[in-house]
């Protein structure tokens, strides 16, 4: 259901029974981990978070992690604020 990479990817799935009784699963909430800063990145006009993910860990999916770290729900939350520091965490756990 999602790449290996996906922030969703190890969160369980379950199932639920419509009043049809087809089976529906779908994927448990998403807790977001406490994820230490490995360093800190300042904003510039311009930067895509998918773009400071490649950077760091060249891997531009691994957005997500950067995301987690600043408690931010949308990648645009975070590259919107030109000028911040924003806090970058190891590429995995």
């Amino acid at each position: 259901m999602f790449s290996k990479q996906s922030r969703y990817a190890k969160v369980k799935e379950a199932e639920w029974v419509d009043s049809k009784g087809r089976n529906i699963t779908y994927k448990r909430i998403r807790f977001i981990p406490p994820t230490r800063p490995q360093r800190g990145h300042i904003i510039t006009e311009g930067e895509r978070l998918d773009h400071i993910a490649y950077f760091y860990y060249k891997d531009a999916r691994r957005f997500w992690r950067i995301c987690d770290a600043n408690a931010a729900m949308f990648p645009d939350d975070l590259a919107d604020d030109i000028g911040r520091k924003i806090k970058i965490p190891p590429a995995q756990d």
